[in-house]
């Protein structure tokens, strides 16, 4: 076995785990009754932004489509729990709006008076 099939192995076999570790991370999040707080947007975006432009200098570049279709993928399991986040994160906020009149300003006000 030569060095270049060793890495080739490694990289297969990591980024297969790392395509399965999305999943419970995805579960968690549309599970979680806090509104996903420990997600962090920036990192997420970054990660996703890294996987797509992975995908892309795979796909045009060096004329990989298997590494460019892994960081793809990749990048659709990060969008998936960035996806994820927002929409628990705007149920909740819709959730705790207050039925009655401006809605908004009651918000406001109510942060004010706090």
């Amino acid at each position: 076995m030569t060095l270049g099939d060793l890495s080739f192995y490694l990289f297969t076999l990591f980024n297969g785990l790392r395509v399965v570790s999305y999943l419970p991370q995805i579960l968690r999040v549309a599970r979680d009754e806090n509104c996903a707080s420990a997600i962090s947007y920036t990192t997420w975006l970054l990660w996703t932004g890294a996987n797509a432009t992975t995908g892309l200098h795979a796909g045009v570049n060096l004329d990989d489509p298997i590494l460019a279709a892994i960081n793809w993928l990749n990048a659709v399991c990060c969008a998936l729990v960035i996806a994820l986040t927002a929409w628990k994160r705007r149920s909740r906020a819709v959730d705790t709006m207050p039925a009655s009149g401006s809605g908004y300003t009651s918000v406001i006000m109510d942060n004010l008076s706090a």
